[in-house]
């Protein structure tokens, strides 16, 4: 009776370590961040089209590449729970926006640069894990960019891209969190102020 428990328990085991790693695919999710930033590059970061257009290229790199929904309600941190719907919606369209007029200028920094892919490490949050990587940028050690990719059936998504140890979702949830507690926990004044500097 013992040994038949016994591998009862093995198989119910190694069930579940097997649903445990299926749960992301590493490869595919390295390969999707591989096109994100060879998209990223080759097709805007060194085409010879105007800032409107690669502008233009970024959002719809960025709508399809990045669940900025996700990122957007885990940066609005404990004030998305009391946010009206009206607030929800204004505050991702304006958060997608900026993200967008950012990464265009910030991908700049990349112009001629190289992405070296060097695995993945796993995360402790369901259906998630970090590609990570390196670029070197002529002077010093290669930076080192790390992203956390979500998985939803063989749908992937970025949800973080941490820069040298400094994760981008956390910080702007630790200076939107403090700007609305500043401002008596008012999330229009959030909105309005990054609304100004996506002008």
């Amino acid at each position: 009776m013992k040994k038949i428990l016994a591998s009862a328990l093995m198989g119910i085991s190694l069930c579940f370590s097997t649903v445990a790693k299926a749960e992301i695919d590493a490869a595919k999710a390295e390969n999707f961040v591989k096109d994100v930033t060879n998209s990223g590059i080759e097709d805007i970061i060194n085409a010879n089209v105007s800032q409107q257009v690669k502008d233009e290229r970024f959002e719809k790199l960025f709508n399809k590449a990045l669940d900025l929904n996700f990122i957007g309600q885990f940066v609005l941190g404990r004030y998305w729970r009391t946010a009206t719907p009206q607030q929800k919606k204004d505050f991702i369209a304006v958060y997608r926006k900026l993200n967008i007029k950012t990464w265009s200028a910030r991908f700049d920094e990349f112009k001629g640069k190289d992405f070296k892919f060097i695995g993945t490490t796993p995360s402790n949050s369901k259906n998630q894990i970090f590609v990570n990587s390196t670029v070197d940028m002529g002077e010093g050690e290669p930076a080192k960019v790390v992203w956390r990719v979500k998985q939803s059936a063989d749908n992937f998504k970025i949800v973080d891209i941490i820069i040298e140890n400094v994760s981008l979702a956390i910080t702007a949830r630790n200076e939107y969190t403090a700007f609305i507690k500043n401002h008596n926990g008012d999330i229009d004044a959030l909105i309005a102020n990054l609304k100004e500097k996506t002008k």
